[in-house]
C-alpha cells in the first residue's frame, strides 16, 4: 500500500489575486469553466452535489451541470431520486466544482428550486433517445434485483414507445442552485492556497462582498 502520508502535489500552476477578480462571481467562473474548457480538464461540467435529509444526514454525489448564469447553477435528475426526496424536505445544497488539472476548484453553496417544466424540457429534450429511455424505465435510487433487470425494462421500453425524442416524465426535470456564497480555490505552493469567496449581502439589498479566506 502506498505511503498516503508522502502522497502530495505541491501547486504552482498560478495564483489568485484581487485585483484580477471579475466583478462578479458568474463572469469569474465563466472566465474559469472556459479555461477548463480549453483545457480538455475531463468533463469539466462533472459537479460534486451535496444535499442532506430532514436529520441533518449529508449524502453526495457527481453529476453534471447543464446551465449557469447570474441565477445560479442547474442539473437535471429524478425529482424521486434520492437527492430528490433529500430537497423536498431540505431544499438546500453545495457544490465542488474539481478541475485538478488546473489546481482549482470552486464551491457553491445555496437554496435550491426546481427551474419549471418548459426549462426542464430544455434540458430533457438534447438527451440521447438511449438515455432518455434509461432515465424513464430506471426509478432512480430504488433496489433492483439485477443488472440483466435494468436491461429488460429498457428493452421492452424501446419496443413500446414510437421511434424519436422520449417524452419527458413528470418525474424528472431541472433544478437550480441559487447561491449564497461562491469559492473560487486556486492552489498554492507549500500550501499557501488563494481562496476569494463572493458571499452575499443580504444587509445590502442582496448585493455580493469578497473575502480572503485562510488556506
Amino acid at each position: 500500500m502506498p505511503d498516503l502520508t508522502r502522497m502530495r502535489n505541491d501547486y504552482t500552476l498560478g495564483r489568485l489575486r484581487e485585483d484580477e477578480l471579475a466583478p462578479s462571481w458568474v463572469e469569474q467562473f465563466d472566465r474559469w469553466f472556459t479555461d477548463a474548457v480549453a483545457a480538455s480538464v475531463p468533463e469539466p461540467n462533472a459537479v460534486v452535489v451535496a444535499t442532506a435529509d430532514a436529520d441533518g444526514a449529508p449524502d453526495a454525489r457527481i453529476v453534471l451541470m447543464k446551465g449557469y448564469d447570474a441565477g445560479g447553477i442547474v442539473f437535471g435528475t429524478s425529482y424521486a431520486s434520492a437527492k430528490g426526496a433529500q430537497l423536498a424536505v431540505n431544499p438546500r445544497a453545495a457544490l465542488v466544482f474539481p478541475w485538478h488539472a488546473l489546481q482549482r476548484q470552486v464551491r457553491v453553496a445555496g437554496r435550491v428550486e426546481r427551474i419549471g417544466d418548459a426549462a426542464s424540457d430544455g434540458l430533457w429534450d438534447p438527451r440521447p433517445r438511449g438515455s432518455q429511455l434509461a432515465a424513464v424505465a430506471s426509478v432512480q435510487s430504488t433496489v433492483v434485483d439485477s443488472r440483466q433487470e435494468l436491461e429488460e425494462r429498457v428493452r421492452l421500453l424501446d419496443e413500446q414507445t414510437p421511434e424519436g425524442p422520449v417524452p419527458r416524465p413528470e418525474v424528472w426535470g431541472g433544478y437550480r442552485v441559487v447561491p449564497e456564497r461562491v469559492e473560487f480555490w486556486q492552489g498554492g505552493a507549500d500550501r499557501l492556497h488563494d481562496r476569494l469567496r463572493f458571499v452575499r449581502d443580504t444587509a445590502e439589498g442582496g448585493g455580493w462582498v469578497v473575502q480572503r479566506l485562510a488556506p
